[in-house]
């Protein structure tokens, strides 16, 4: 991220770019990914991980391990009736 890379950027003409971003990718499922990237370069992926739950939930225990407020009855009859589909996201 410190050093100039050879870039091809048409839309200001310049032919070298810094690396000056990195980019986090949470999905469903524990899923994490890292990038780092310029405007002008392609990303290079620096992390891929899988997240664990925390058991005591996002309060740790305040909460008796809920980790939403209650569902509205028509949502909680919709997620009954067709899941989440974690694994299209």
């Amino acid at each position: 991220m410190r050093r100039k890379e050879p870039a091809k950027c048409p839309a200001s003409g310049r032919t070298e770019d810094y690396r000056e971003a990195i980019v986090i990718g949470l999905a469903p499922g524990g899923i994490v990914r890292a990038w780092v990237m310029g405007s002008c370069l392609n990303p290079i992926e620096i992390l891929r991980a899988q997240a664990e739950t925390e058991p005591l939930g996002p309060y740790q225990g305040k909460m008796q391990g809920r980790y939403a407020l209650p569902l509205e009855p028509a949502a909680k009859a919709y997620i009954e009736k067709h899941g989440i589909p974690y694994g299209s996201w």
